[in-house]
């Protein structure tokens, strides 16, 4: 199966949009979310576009194809708008004999980890920050954000095909990838 994994798209129907293009360029499978759908949070800046019911509106045609964890700027009332579910803390994948620990990262991240065995990968976004970094037998890794990406980095998504994860900016172009096998 492949995965589109984004993350901190926070209301921004112009990203949103992007988004949606990049998907369906890639032809993946189904889309991951790691959080932070709709509402900018109160230390970023609004988003380019934001339009959260604009967004809501786009997602929900897609409820289907997406898979999402909860994220620090997601609440009950995102759940009563969106037609798929978006409260889960975490959700679990796999890559082999890998696990993939996928969530936003406000809660487990690299100071407060999950449980995890030698080899496992821990999946978030959160930072707007794209990570590939290797930790004491796991592997942390992180999309950056869709909409406000920080440190200099690109507007950005992964996709992953079940051997590796890449990643690509908006425009399809791979900056970063990591081959398992």
């Amino acid at each position: 199966m492949k995965w589109f994994i984004a993350s901190d798209l926070h209301g921004s129907a112009y990203y949103c949009e992007k988004l949606i293009e990049a998907y369906k360029r890639e032809q993946a499978d189904k889309i991951l979310l790691l959080g932070d759908i709709l509402y900018h949070g109160p230390r970023n800046d609004l988003p380019q576009g934001h339009a959260p019911k604009e967004v809501i509106a786009m997602l929900n045609e897609m409820e289907k194809d997406i898979l999402c964890v909860r994220g620090n700027c997601d609440t009950e009332v995102d759940q009563m708008v969106l037609h798929f579910p978006v409260l889960a803390d975490y959700a679990i994948l796999t890559a082999g004999k890998r696990m993939i620990f996928a969530t936003h990262g406000h809660v487990y991240n690299n100071k407060n980890l999950p449980p995890l065995h030698k080899g496992d990968i821990l999946l978030h976004g959160h930072t707007h920050v794209p990570a590939c970094e290797e930790y004491d037998g796991y592997m942390y890794l992180n999309p950056g954000s869709v909409s406000i990406p920080k440190e200099n980095s690109p507007h950005s998504y992964m996709i992953f095909d079940g051997e590796g994860f890449v990643w690509k900016n908006l425009d399809g172009e791979v900056f970063m990838q990591k081959v398992f096998y």
